[in-house]
């Protein structure tokens, strides 16, 4: 059963187990961020037709962020303290928020499904690189595999949908990797706030934060007034902000309190994997030996991964 502690009560100062696997607890947790995450798939498809991609986005960050604050106020949680944690919060905002909702939105319609997938799952592997660098999170043979066989299994879901009959333009693929590139970095400056700054307000504020660029650039580039507010636009946006968004990145960021971001972001590979189960209980959609074969290879990569949390926990059993 998956525990929400964190809401109601303050988290340690401290980051723990760091070294220590993932317990089943916590792949609850992220097995249900991987499935919020990917809902948002379908609603950001059905918002993009009622709202311009920038005014959209930022409606979807100031949604979130609002709704997380209004929580923390009410809770009388801490605000942030000191110039350090609020130019972190910026970052983050800057880079997850702005540049990578900014890019996901921008690209919807211009890059085929399949290689889509891909390149938004580059992330995993570009925020390896940078977690070496910045929080010293070396890649051992174990993650080095997981995210191999994860990503391998991406590239195999992703294969029908590179004959889908749009086609794909240079500034959509651009949207899309400048969108991987904000979320690593995001999640590299997430890491390093874990233990420093409250919950609720580190995510509301970020959300906030970076919401600003991505209105004043729809103030700039488009019409806002083209909105078509009707009940289903707000129906999309409340559960595209407050459980694809606000609900899934405080677990995510509970979760990166507790353990090593390379470790968890193998498990980010589920979210396509989650998106096909949808298509095909919802909307009719099948699944060829092709994506079966690449989900096979995802799991894998997550379980090889996960492996030693589950040993260690079934010891202490």
């Amino acid at each position: 059963m998956i525990k929400f502690q964190f809401l109601t009560q303050d988290l340690p100062q401290t980051a723990t187990a760091e070294g220590k696997g993932i317990s089943p607890d916590d792949m609850g947790r992220l097995t249900l961020v991987t499935f919020l995450w990917a809902i948002c798939f379908p609603l950001i498809t059905v918002g993009l037709v009622m709202a311009p991609p920038l005014t959209f986005a930022a409606l979807r960050a100031f949604v979130a962020g609002g709704g997380l604050l209004l929580l923390a106020f009410a809770l009388r949680r801490p605000w942030p303290r000191g110039w350090t944690v609020w130019l972190t919060l910026l970052g983050v905002g800057l880079s997850l928020t702005s540049i990578g909702f900014g890019g996901m939105f921008l690209a919807g319609g211009l890059v085929s499904p399949g290689l889509a997938t891909v390149l938004a799952n580059i992330q995993p592997l570009i925020a390896a690189v940078l977690a070496g660098i910045v929080l010293g999170e070396m890649l051992g043979p174990r993650r080095r595999w997981g995210l191999f066989l994860g990503f391998a299994g991406i590239i195999l879901v992703a294969l029908p949908g590179f004959g889908s009959s749009v086609n794909s333009n240079p500034a959509g693929i651009g949207f899309i990797l400048l969108g991987a590139v904000g979320v690593a970095v995001g999640n590299v400056l997430l890491k390093r706030l874990a233990g420093q700054v409250d919950i609720l307000m580190a995510t509301g504020w970020q959300f906030v934060l970076g919401g600003i660029p991505l209105l004043l650039l729809a103030q700039q580039f488009e019409l806002p007034a083209q909105i078509e507010w009707n009940i289903l636009f707000v129906i999309v946006l409340l559960a595209l902000g407050l459980l694809g968004t606000s609900l899934a990145f405080v677990l995510w960021f509970s979760l990166l309190h507790r353990s090593e971001l390379n470790r968890l972001n193998t498990f980010t590979f589920l979210t396509p994997v989650f998106a096909l189960m949808i298509g095909a209980l919802f909307f009719g959609e099948s699944l060829g030996l092709v994506e079966i074969g690449g989900i096979a290879l995802i799991l894998a990569g997550v379980l090889w991964v996960s492996r030693q949390g589950l040993s260690s926990s079934l010891e202490v059993l």
